[in-house]
């Protein structure tokens, strides 16, 4: 029923398994830890852009998460409405809630394949005493060597525990199996403190200001419950799968340090380049700003542009009226009267220092 997921899985680690079959050997253990390693750093490196979607998604949400307690708070009383204006308030920040959880949602079903296909190496569906001829992309041989790989004598498909066919694979029977136990336990600690720390790696990265009752609970779960859920269950898995989950968390944990400084590199960058800005916008130091005081109307500078008809206004008109032809010969006519009166003054003296005119030598004569 899910050949569509079991087949893709299957072709990624047989093509890993024949790269590292070409070094260590086809039926080392070495060869088929490698190819489930790396089988998870495949998956996560095609995973590797909607995981960077996912972090500027998340970094977006926090920044307005107190907008959104805003709308939590308004309309309390009124789910439909707040459901309204939530999808408002992140369509208008281009965020989609469901992209932060693509990256989880796509490791599910690879988990789920790579558990079948390493199940179903052991597994014959024909009956226990049919040789297997096949698993998928595996023919008869790389499943005689799957099954014949020891890693410290322990099988790569056993368990410590055996009896939950949905998790557990193995030709032992059902019950524990302590042999394994030295192989399965380190793994178990090891994928557990890898589960922690990524978990706390980015609850550290939660903006306190988005904190809720939910999502405390939630870093709660994922701190401590879930890595607590690795190293109990980790017993049902087959030592092959402990390496799929130890090499997945130290994917995470890796990619989460290099995403999250990258992510604030550019955002320092943007910060200097705002801060710039403002400051290219802002007063010189020393110079004093020019501002306007209170009721003062801004002063406009009227040009002298020449009329219609050619004339041009002059400055020293009171009234700024362009002066017509006419009024310019009636002001040259008196220029001209008064030029000849000062003329004839002159000539008759009275404009000659140390010189007195006729009639006021007249004058003078009467009164005496």
């Amino acid at each position: 029923m899910l050949d569509f997921i079991y087949y893709p899985v299957s072709f990624i680690l047989w093509c890993w398994h024949k790269v590292f079959g070409l070094v260590f050997g086809e039926a080392n253990a070495v060869s088929w830890i490698l190819a489930i390693i790396f089988l998870t750093f495949t998956v996560r490196g095609i995973m590797f852009k909607p995981f960077v979607n996912q972090v500027r998604s998340m970094k977006k949400m926090q920044d307005f998460a107190p907008e959104m307690k805003k709308i939590q708070k308004k309309y309390a009383n009124d789910r439909q409405r707040q459901a309204m204006e939530m999808q408002k308030l992140q369509k208008e920040h281009g965020v989609n809630p469901l992209g932060s959880c693509l990256p989880m949602l796509l490791q599910i079903p690879v988990f789920i394949g790579l558990n079948h296909v390493l199940r179903m190496f052991t597994i014959n569906p024909y009956g226990p005493f049919e040789a297997k001829t096949e698993n998928y992309f595996f023919d008869k041989a790389g499943v005689d060597s799957y099954v014949h790989a020891k890693l410290f004598g322990t099988n790569l498909g056993d368990a410590i525990y055996t009896g939950v066919d949905m998790v557990s694979g193995g030709n032992a029977a059902a019950g524990f199996h302590w042999g394994v136990a030295p192989v399965a336990i380190p793994l178990m600690i090891v994928a557990s403190i890898a589960t922690h720390l990524t978990a706390r790696h980015s609850v550290q990265r939660q903006n306190p200001e988005s904190a809720t009752p939910q999502t405390a609970m939630m870093n709660k779960l994922t701190m401590y419950i879930f890595p607590l859920g690795v190293l109990i269950f980790g017993a049902l898995f087959p030592v092959g799968l402990l390496f799929y989950w130890l090499a997945n968390n130290g994917w995470t944990l890796m990619q989460q340090r290099l995403v999250y400084t990258r992510i604030d590199k550019e955002e320092e960058a943007r910060k200097e380049a705002e801060k710039e800005k403002r400051a290219n916008l802002g007063p010189k130091p020393g110079q004093k700003p020019t501002a306007p005081r209170p009721g003062q109307k801004p002063v406009q500078q009227k040009k002298n542009k020449p009329s219609s008809g050619g004339q041009v206004k002059k400055a020293g008109s009171p009234h700024g009226f362009a002066q017509t032809g006419s009024s310019a010969k009636k002001k040259d006519a008196n220029d001209a009267t008064a030029e000849s009166s000062t003329n004839g003054s002159k000539e008759n003296g009275a404009d000659v220092p140390g010189l007195i005119s006729d009639s006021t030598k007249k004058s003078d004569r009467k009164r005496r």
